[in-house]
Formats: C-alpha cells, sequence, structure tokens
C-alpha cells in the first residue's frame, strides 16, 4: 500500500530525471529496494530515511507526510 513517503520520494525522483537505477546507485543500495519502498512494500529504516532528506535536501516532517510544506534538510 501506497504511503505518504512513497508517493514523496517517487515524485521526488521522477521530478530530478532519475530512473530506480539511478536513485539505487546514488543511495548506494540496489533497485529492487527502491521499488519496494516506492510502492510502500517494504518499510524505510531511519538510515533509509535520512538518506532520502539528504539527498533531496527536504525535511523529514515532508518526506515522510507531516506536513506539505517543502522545508530544507536542517544543516549540522
Amino acid at each position: 500500500m501506497k504511503t505518504a513517503f512513497s508517493k514523496i520520494i517517487q515524485d521526488e525522483r521522477i521530478d530530478r530525471d532519475l530512473n530506480q537505477t539511478q536513485m539505487a546507485e546514488i543511495l548506494n543500495t540496489n533497485q529492487q529496494k527502491i521499488s519496494r519502498l516506492e510502492l510502500g512494500q517494504f518499510e524505510p529504516s531511519l538510515q533509509d530515511i535520512e538518506n532520502y532528506c539528504r539527498y533531496f535536501d527536504l525535511s523529514a516532517d515532508y518526506v515522510l507526510g507531516f506536513t506539505s510544506k517543502k522545508a530544507p534538510f536542517p544543516k549540522d
């Protein structure tokens, strides 16, 4: 079942003209995991969420669907 997270990460990937294989290479994982995350068939780990937030420069609140307002990933 699609979740807010799965829809958002898929939309962000497509907005950047990346396919799942390219996204997998960027995140140092495999295409199957990207597909399963985007379909909502796989629960993301905290590391997965952080990796997406850092790469897309988006807050976890947005990526997880808690807000519809895009905000950048907080810098240290």
